[in-house]
């Protein structure tokens, strides 16, 4: 449970009061809401709510607007909160996509300059083979995960137990430079329908767990997931067209 203070502002009267107050108390999170003239509002939540979504609440009935209160540093200690939550929640993704980054940084390098194309490769081939590697650690947890939300695992579970191997499949496709172009469009089919997947459900707001680095760490699904599938579609068309 926490408390926030707000300033909104609109207000002109005291049916304006109730009429915010109501409509705040309509969110299931909202604990109570105490609203005085001209503009103060002292919240308490059962769990964060952002501004966005209390300000979409309170203007169904006017354009009140509602913002925070500068002087209540409970926000931004929230706010600093939540800063380090995403970082520790993504610490192993973004340890990983460092790691991959420098490795293939450095073998691309030809004494002089690293080259480009090179370096594509051998990422996405890192990549690949990395992120199968923890699908196959528990690859029945993994089945049932993507499934969640795969356009193709949802129907046909046995796809959830298929994918890892071809994310292998690609990975070596690219260390070895197997047929170049085959192994770039068959990455644009494969993330890019895996993508359509995850875009509608972090588009519809499901809590549900990403299955990209397998069942060994708790991911929630967001936007990062979506940047991690069109990256490797991004990459491969590049690497065509170079």
């Amino acid at each position: 449970m926490m408390t926030h203070k707000y300033i909104i502002k609109g207000m002109t009267c005291n049916g304006c009061v109730a009429k915010v107050k109501s409509e705040l108390l309509k969110l299931p999170d909202v604990l109570s809401a105490e609203i005085n003239l001209p503009q103060e509002a002292v919240i308490t939540m059962q769990k964060h709510i952002d501004t966005k979504t209390l300000q979409e609440a309170i203007s169904k009935e006017r354009k009140y607007i509602i913002t925070e209160d500068e002087n209540d540093h409970s926000h931004h200690q929230m706010a600093k909160e939540e800063s380090q939550s995403w970082l520790k929640t993504y610490k192993p993704l973004l340890l990983i996509a460092a790691f991959i980054t420098g490795v293939s940084f450095l073998t691309s390098h030809n004494g002089i300059e690293p080259n480009l194309t090179t370096w594509m490769n051998h990422f996405m081939a890192g990549f690949f083979i990395v992120f199968s590697f923890f699908k196959f650690l528990d690859l029945s947890s993994f089945a049932d995960s993507y499934a969640m939300y795969d356009l193709l695992a949802k129907k046909v579970k046995a796809y959830g137990y298929v994918y890892p191997f071809i994310e292998l499949a690609l990975g070596i496709a690219y260390l070895i430079s197997f047929n170049p172009f085959v192994t770039n469009i068959a990455t644009i089919v494969v993330m890019g329908f895996s993508s359509i997947g995850v875009i509608q459900s972090v588009l519809n707001k499901q809590k549900i767990r990403c299955a990209c680095l397998g069942a060994v760490f708790n991911l929630p699904m967001s936007t990062i997931t979506i940047i991690e599938d069109l990256l490797m579609v991004s990459m491969a068309a590049a690497t065509l067209l170079i």
